[in-house]
């Protein structure tokens, strides 16, 4: 059974130690901020997710991170700004995944062995890692006292998953706490750890940046990666019985499109993308009209032998992004919805999904149609890891 899983991200850490006159979530990694990062990664397995932000930057997160995200005033502690979020939490949750905007790499499957662990029946789970450096109690005026045995010692990562009545009580109970595991570690709550990741490190510094863009291209040389650009447009079907597909979902209260497949604009763009990128052509040279195989195929059909084609050619996608523009369907509401197709179609390569309009100039203005422009990252398989 599918779990309604909440994820809360407290966003209102300073940028100070990374050199910055902005908040650290608005700090630029590679092609988009941390907060943007953190948001991508968590999506796919999100039923919902509250941003909180600094008080007068709540309309500069929501145009960043788009409708689909809650957003609210975080507090002047980071116990403040997870209570404002909780508040606005679904009280039919199964689970709060809490996460540190800061450790905006963490990855996917991370959350989702959090999310495993918790559905296990555990009521309280955190990724840790071990403490490798030999560590000393050190007195105000700077001698050491002793050396603390390191081998009960871990280092807690984000992000950290509860079940939602406990989060609730946890901090109705407390008012300041490091993280949200000792909040409830004080209630007398037993809190599960399982493996962290080095990707899930906090980026606090400069070198901390440095050592996150280098997770991005998974250390690999720059000349071992491919970016490809695609882009798709279609009209809106007179058939009224056709319904629309976008983005690997049915959006039945929209007129479908027309096209030689089911007209996915969003699927086609990121086919083009993958393809340019690998130089294997593009949509129309692989799965074009004068192939009826793939009349009325589906932009996840697609998008699943665009996969093996890339494959075969010794690629390994890194990253996938898609914009979608047109009027209608709204898609923030199904945002995390759309991710998750769209990443399950590429094997769980990671996806971002945005949209926009074009203020009623042209003709996805006009209301005739919709257009799709993509991105995408690969890299070769002999330099992934």
């Amino acid at each position: 059974m599918a779990h309604h899983v909440a994820v809360i991200i407290p966003a209102g850490g300073s940028g100070e130690r990374l050199g910055a006159n902005l908040p650290k979530a608005l700090v630029t990694l590679a092609d988009k901020t941390l907060i943007e990062h953190a948001v991508a990664r968590m999506a796919p397995i999100a039923s919902e997710i509250i941003v909180a932000a600094p008080s007068g930057l709540e309309k500069q997160f929501a145009e960043l991170l788009g409708d689909g995200i809650t957003i609210v005033t975080g507090g002047s502690t980071r116990s403040e700004s997870v209570k404002a979020a909780l508040a606005q939490v679904s009280s039919d949750a199964d689970y709060v995944l809490v996460h540190d905007a800061a450790r905006s790499l963490a990855s996917t499957e991370l959350a989702q062995r959090v999310i495993d662990a918790l559905a296990s029946g555990e009521k309280a789970v955190i990724p840790t890692q071990a403490v490798v450096d030999t560590i000393k109690e050190v007195t105000a005026d700077g001698y050491v006292v002793k050396t603390v045995d390191r081998s009960t010692l871990a280092i807690a990562q984000t992000p950290q998953g509860f079940s939602y009545a406990l989060l609730i009580a946890a901090h109705a109970a407390s008012d300041s706490h490091t993280d949200d595991a000792s909040a409830v570690e004080a209630v007398g709550v037993k809190v599960k750890v399982i493996a962290g990741e080095d990707r899930a490190l906090k980026i606090t510094t400069q070198a901390d940046l440095a050592r996150a863009n280098q997770f991005l291209v998974d250390g690999q040389n720059i000349a071992d990666l491919r970016v490809g650009i695609g882009t798709d447009t279609h009209a809106f079907s007179y058939d009224s019985k056709k319904e629309l597909a976008l983005a690997c979902l049915v959006w039945p209260e929209v007129a479908g499109l027309e096209g030689h497949s089911d007209g996915d604009v969003a699927a086609h763009a990121i086919c083009d993308a993958l393809l340019s990128a690998a130089k294997l052509g593009d949509l129309g040279s692989n799965f074009g009209t004068d192939r009826p195989e793939y009349a009325g195929a589906s932009g996840a059909k697609l998008l699943q032998e665009t996969l093996v084609l890339v494959t075969h050619a010794g690629f390994a996608i890194n990253n996938v992004s898609v914009q979608i523009v047109g009027n209608r369907p709204k898609i923030g509401p199904r945002r995390a919805e759309a991710i998750a197709a769209l990443s399950a179609a590429l094997g769980g390569a990671p996806v971002a999904v945005s949209a926009t309009t074009t203020d009623g100039l042209g003709f996805t203005g006009d209301g005739r149609g919709l257009a799709a422009i993509a991105t995408a990252l690969l890299s070769s398989h002999a330099s992934s890891r």
